[in-house]
């Protein structure tokens, strides 16, 4: 693989990359920023977790006109849990670069709030096509000097309906623009999509399917009446530290979600109906391990990411096998090993074989019953606490962690991760210690002043 080295980049962003653990591109990267850095059109077919994001992050920034406060690079991301992922990059890229200014415009936000910080400018706009589209209506947003539109998790969007939205945000942009398309799976309607804002793309494929040392794959038959009790037997068998459940309709999700509740699991789900701020707090007790087991549908769980997740389960398996490979992509990250376990019926049988001619690999399927009972699913080791300030009130993760721990009682072993959003703080604390940390809070200060806090469970 290639350094970052050999790209025409300014040694300051060489000088960042370095501090940030980049020196050697990933293959996806090593494919896309020569070009891109050139202002070349590409359709990129990269899984999430590939590096895709300093891949479209670095000619953005690359391309920036620093003294002129209007937008110059648009992200369009299907969720707004990726559109905050991928902010988070680009400023960490951009660490270099004094006074850049990158905005977040999503669903489930303020508007109002969104329209004032535009007032001062930005030079990245990032959000969801609904929202941008909003902005654009309330003639609060001007990408007339946008020179690059990024189309990120495309194939979700046009799954999730988008297709209108993103062709009328295009519209308004200069017809001398860049056009990068990042999607996972490639199918016709991302063509026709390309065909319409792209000159002449280059066509970049990174299939990364799963090392068979690193992730392990197993697939159990079972009837269909017995599924969900093929579910327990799994969860039972493996007792997995965190895991992903993958279904195919909101209606499955709802009832796994049921049975497993029903039997003493605990368990969250992701789907459509949830409000944005209760799907944020799932994301975050999954993220930070005070919820081992989340049950979601593939455009539900767009934009989790989470690191050194042990093990999916595909509930139903996909109707192709990209998405299949997509899924399983999930755990065996990096070097860490992966699990992942696919319930299925006799009806089911043709996807497995065209996962196997996919993946040019023996894939063996076992009955349900030769899994043994190990034990039950044990509880989660944390809990997360819910604070009332963030941001806003200029709280950082220190702050709360020397709030915990400023009289000795609470080791700071026992705190997990924090995550601070612009209103709340998320703090993850081992189970045994809850009381000690809501007491420390409800009876001390962060930053000054008293905020309420509460457990989420």
């Amino acid at each position: 693989m290639s350094s970052f080295s050999n790209l025409k980049l300014s040694k300051q962003q060489l000088d960042n990359l370095n501090s940030l653990g980049y020196v050697v591109m990933t293959p996806i990267q090593e494919k896309v920023l020569p070009l891109s850095l050139e202002g070349k059109d590409i359709i990129a077919k990269a899984k999430t977790g590939s590096g895709k994001t300093v891949a479209f992050g670095l000619p953005i920034l690359a391309k920036l006109q620093v003294s002129k406060f209007s937008p110059q690079g648009l992200v369009l991301c299907p969720t707004r849990e990726l559109a905050n992922q991928v902010a988070t990059e680009i400023r960490r890229l951009a660490r270099h670069q004094q006074n850049i200014k990158i905005v977040i415009l999503c669903g489930g936000k303020s508007i109002g709030t969104q329209i004032a910080s535009l007032k001062y400018g930005a030079h990245v706009v990032i959000g969801t096509p609904g929202r941008i589209q909003d902005h654009l209506r309330k003639k609060t947003l001007d990408l007339r000097e946008i020179s690059m539109v990024v189309l990120d998790e495309a194939d979700r969007m046009l799954e999730m309906g988008f297709v209108d939205q993103i062709k009328s945000i295009v519209k308004v942009t200069p017809n001398s623009r860049q056009t990068v398309l990042f999607s996972a799976t490639y199918p016709d309607n991302i063509k026709r999509l390309s065909s319409r804002f792209q000159i002449s793309p280059s066509v970049i494929s990174i299939e990364a399917l799963p090392d068979s040392h690193q992730l392990e794959q197993f697939f159990f038959l079972c009837a269909h009446h017995e599924k969900l009790s093929g579910l327990k037997i799994v969860l039972e068998h493996y007792r997995p530290a965190s895991v992903l459940i993958f279904c195919q309709t909101k209606k499955t999700t709802a009832r796994v979600l049921s049975y497993l509740q029903d039997n003493g699991i605990a368990v969250k789900s992701l789907h459509g109906d949830l409000e944005q701020r209760d799907r944020d707090q799932v994301l975050i007790q999954f993220g930070n391990r005070s919820c081992r087991i989340l049950v979601a549908t593939d455009v539900a769980a767009r934009g989790l990411d989470i690191d050194k997740l042990p093990m999916v389960i595909n509930f139903d398996l996909p109707s192709d096998a990209e998405s299949y490979v997509h899924r399983i992509g999930r755990t065996g990250r990096s070097t860490n090993h992966g699990l992942a376990i696919s319930l299925l019926t006799d009806k089911e049988s043709y996807k497995l074989d065209t996962i196997r001619a996919f993946l040019d690999r023996s894939l063996d399927i076992e009955v349900i019953e030769s899994l043994a009972y190990v034990g039950e699913i044990p509880q989660s080791e944390f809990i997360t606490l819910y604070i009332s300030g963030g941001r806003k009130q200029k709280i950082r993760p220190g702050d709360v962690l020397g709030a915990l721990t400023s009289d000795s009682r609470i080791d700071a072993k026992t705190i997990g991760r924090i995550d601070v959003t612009d209103y709340a703080t998320f703090v993850a604390v081992e189970r045994l210690y809850v009381s000690l940390a809501l007491d420390q809070i409800r009876n001390g200060k962060i930053k000054g002043r008293m905020f309420k806090v509460r457990s989420l469970l």
